[in-house]
């Protein structure tokens, strides 16, 4: 009779022993393997979306640059039709002297008259063509925009010193609080190139090209701490009438990166530092101060505490000089609009908050 193997209950735990271990390690590598093909995919979509969002603006800045050379080319058309009807106006005007010189003693009165009088229209027309061309061929700065929109309802540009107030904050990389961090991130020249940025770049450039010849002017950025645009000017009027300065200043503030805090406690202190105070202030900003004189302690600031800066900025002004607003509202700041809006009201100036395709 054959006999029977023998049955150990060691033998049978050593094989679930080890069945349990090749589950566990089998369970382990699918684990790690899902989560590093998640990973992947998340960063995959990441990146894509920064090479998107770089190639719309490449692509913001080609047509801003063949919008940039229609202009002068229309520009230059203008001026040399302006020049074309000069020339033939005072050729009408030697004529008509011609005319008068060759009448005889005997001519009647109403004949002398009325040429006279076409003489002194053609006078009139040729200051007015004079005017015009002055205004395209002499401005100290051109700008046309889309559309030749070239107006704003209400603002008020004259006076003798004009003081351009400019938010050059991290806020004006964006309207979206989101998209702020991540341009804030990113290197100078994306930030140079946000479409906001550039909006207000485009707004000061207008504003420029409108000043008065007679007029006097600086330009000033501001976030926690506030100076000119043009190197060692501070508290100095610069003249409109001297163009390549006013050309120096819109490259200098080409070259401006928004980044910090907003302190408009610090740009309503900065007009004290002229010794003839301005007569005119044009405020371009996107919404309440973030902090005053100080580094706030805290990284986020509440509605109420950017209004009680806000109201601090307001004593550091002085009096009597109107203060033009220029509003590009931002994401989560509902109370700036109407508090600007008092300012405008209580200085006797302007406030408004252009299209986005503005100018």
């Amino acid at each position: 009779m054959a006999r029977k193997r023998s049955f150990t209950t060691f033998s049978l735990s050593f094989l679930d022993i080890m069945s349990c271990g090749f589950g566990a390690v089998a369970l382990i590598f699918l684990i790690i393997k899902h989560d590093v093909d998640t990973k992947v995919e998340v960063e995959n979509e990441l990146l894509l979306a920064e090479v998107t969002l770089l190639e719309e603006e490449v692509l913001e800045g080609k047509e801003g640059l063949v919008l940039a050379r229609n202009t002068l080319s229309d520009i230059d058309n203008s001026l040399a039709e302006a020049h074309g009807l000069a020339r033939r106006i005072l050729e009408d005007i030697e004529a008509v002297q011609g005319k008068i010189f060759e009448l005889d003693e005997s001519a009647e009165d109403t004949d002398l008259n009325k040429l006279k009088e076409d003489l002194e229209k053609l006078e009139q027309e040729k200051k007015r063509l004079l005017l015009e061309q002055q205004k395209l061929g002499e401005s100290a700065l051109g700008y046309k925009g889309d559309g030749d929109r070239q107006y704003l309802t209400g603002l008020k540009l004259g006076g003798a010193r004009i003081l351009v107030l400019i938010d050059a904050s991290a806020s004006m990389l964006d309207d979206k609080i989101v998209n702020i961090i991540r341009r804030r991130n990113m290197s100078d020249n994306v930030k140079r190139a946000s479409e906001k940025w550039q909006r207000a770049l485009k707004t000061v450039e207008w504003l420029s090209a409108q000043f008065p010849q007679e007029s006097r002017y600086q330009i000033y950025t501001f976030n926690t701490e506030a100076g000119s645009v043009v190197e060692n000017s501070d508290g100095q009027w610069l003249e409109i009438s001297e163009g390549k300065d006013l050309r120096d200043a819109i490259a200098g503030l080409r070259e401006v990166i928004p980044a910090g805090g907003t302190s408009l406690e610090r740009a309503f202190q900065s007009v004290h530092g002229f010794s003839t105070l301005p007569d005119n202030i044009i405020l371009i900003t996107d919404g309440l101060p973030t902090q005053g004189l100080s580094k706030p302690k805290s990284r986020t600031v509440t509605g109420p505490q950017r209004m009680k800066h806000f109201n601090r900025a307001i004593d550091e002004l002085p009096g009597g000089i109107p203060v033009n607003i220029i509003l590009a509202p931002m994401e989560g700041d509902p109370m700036a609009a109407a508090a600007f809006w008092q300012l405008a009201a209580a200085t006797e100036g302007s406030f408004m908050t252009p299209s986005r395709d503005w100018p």
